[in-house]
């Protein structure tokens, strides 16, 4: 049947240095511990003679390798990417992926052929576990036939089980000592109040920007106190050109009920030091400042108009 490794390397287990890492925003981790590898292979068919391949790898939020269709190799982005591999062993991976992209191609075309379907919609359909392969709970029933068939093919299991228990191991623990620096990288955000377009009569709309923190995880919450504001939205978090993030969060509120609210932030490289911008009356001075700015603007712009409108009549 051919290699089949590269698809177990795309299910790998998220991976951290310790079991003590945290996820919970609330709690951010002075330092991040837990950075999951994550691949993605997409392969597309268009008929029985067109395809392609390409892949991505991820280590935590870092893009780390790169396989592209016109590539006979997994090109990697960082120069820790390779870990602790030697650079032989690194080499006969390689060799190993090569061969599995060309038999992959011819795989899915024989299944194809035996099971008479053309198409297997996005669904999770099987896994490896422990030597062999299994089907998945909701994998339409012919899959069973294609497990037994892949099952029967030893050397492709050996493969797939030295790739997942001695070299996966091996490689997560080079890639996280060698790119340790940068995977553990901490940079405080700065954080601004603005007001953005009027919600409505009566109302404001308070915008809490929080920018060029890394890594990516963050709390950010419009607050009464110590209470949460239910109506708080948040928007994508969306990335700097430098790799750090962007983040602006909203709150809808009547103008008499502005004051006394806050805009708290939380994140990892603050520590316990979470930035709190308070929304006073400054803020309200600055909108009413604005807006008076707009109507003498407008009303400058309608007099000159006017004046011009005269002149011509006039000469008229």
């Amino acid at each position: 049947m051919g290699y089949l490794p590269f698809v177990l390397l795309w299910g790998l287990p998220q991976i951290w240095e310790n079991s003590e890492g945290s996820s919970d925003l609330h709690s951010l981790p002075a330092s991040p511990r837990f950075f999951p590898l994550r691949c993605l292979q997409i392969s597309s068919f268009a008929n029985s003679s067109w395809t392609r391949t390409d892949g991505l790898g991820w280590v935590g939020e870092l893009q780390a390798y790169t396989w592209r269709n016109d590539s006979d190799t997994i090109v990697f982005l960082k120069p820790w990417s390779q870990g602790t591999l030697s650079d032989q062993l690194a080499n006969q991976l390689q060799h190993i992926f090569k061969g599995y992209r060309s038999s992959f191609t011819r795989d899915i075309r024989e299944f194809v052929k035996m099971l008479g379907s053309d198409s297997f919609q996005g669904t999770d359909i099987m896994s490896f576990q422990g030597t062999s392969w299994v089907s998945a709970p909701d994998a339409p029933p012919w899959m069973q036939r294609v497990c037994r068939v892949l099952n029967e093919d030893q050397g492709t299991k050996e493969t797939v089980q030295w790739l997942l228990y001695d070299i996966c191991p091996q490689f997560v623990r080079g890639v996280l000592e060698t790119g340790k620096s940068e995977l553990e990288k901490q940079v405080k955000p700065e954080a601004w109040l603005s007001s953005g377009p009027t919600p409505g009569p009566g109302r404001l709309l308070l915008v809490c920007h929080v920018s060029g923190f890394y890594p990516k995880p963050v709390w950010v919450m419009w607050m009464r106190g110590e209470q949460e504001q239910p109506g708080t939205q948040q928007g994508d978090i969306l990335p700097h050109a430098d790799g750090t993030w962007y983040l602006r969060v909203t709150l809808d509120v009547a103008a008499g009920e502005a004051s006394g609210l806050s805009c708290r932030v939380k994140h990892s490289s603050l520590g316990d030091q979470d930035i709190i911008l308070y929304w006073d009356h400054s803020h309200v001075l600055v909108i009413v400042l604005s807006v008076l700015a707009f109507i003498l603007v407008l009303g400058g712009s309608f007099a000159f108009w006017f004046r011009r409108r005269r002149v011509y009549q006039n000469i008229q």
